[in-house]
């Protein structure tokens, strides 16, 4: 019992650090476009949603279906998780190009090269939409929690 009180805790605590650094993650690269330098900061806050997003991945496949929760055919037959697991999928797809373009700037910094900022704001925008789909992940998971059901 003391598991699965510790994995839903770490995993909610996830989704917490996941928000704070996605938007701060966004905030930073509007100042960045803004001309100020955050560079740091955006590289920062995004290691911090990467190590949010794999520990949600881990807890949640553990929680999912690892047999520390109400079981994989629970959650496969629940539209709530089907509609957490789409919003994942979405936050997914939208992260794909600043996860690229982030890569290719710590390669450029660690090389002493010019990074190209030109996307800034957009990423800002990517980024403040994936806070809005984690908050949406959190409510789809507290009607599984409290076994909400459609039909």
């Amino acid at each position: 019992m003391l598991v699965h009180w510790f994995l839903a805790a770490i995993h909610l605590l996830a989704f917490a650090l996941g928000f704070w650094a996605v938007l701060t993650r966004g905030t930073a690269f509007s100042r960045l476009a803004a001309g100020a330098g955050e560079v740091r900061r955006v590289l920062l806050a995004d290691n911090l949603w990467g190590i949010s997003a794999l520990v949600l991945l881990v807890t949640g496949g553990m929680r999912a279906f690892g047999g520390y929760e109400k079981g994989s055919d629970y959650y496969l037959h629940q539209p709530l998780f089907h509609l957490k697991m789409t919003l994942f999928v979405l936050i997914l797809l939208l992260e794909l190009a600043p996860m690229v373009t982030l890569i290719k700037w710590r390669i450029a910094q660690a090389r002493g090269a010019t990074l190209d900022i030109g996307r800034a704001k957009v990423f800002a925008r990517i980024s403040h939409v994936e806070a809005l789909l984690l908050i949406l992940m959190v409510v789809a998971a507290t009607g599984m929690a409290r076994g909400v059901t459609f039909g």
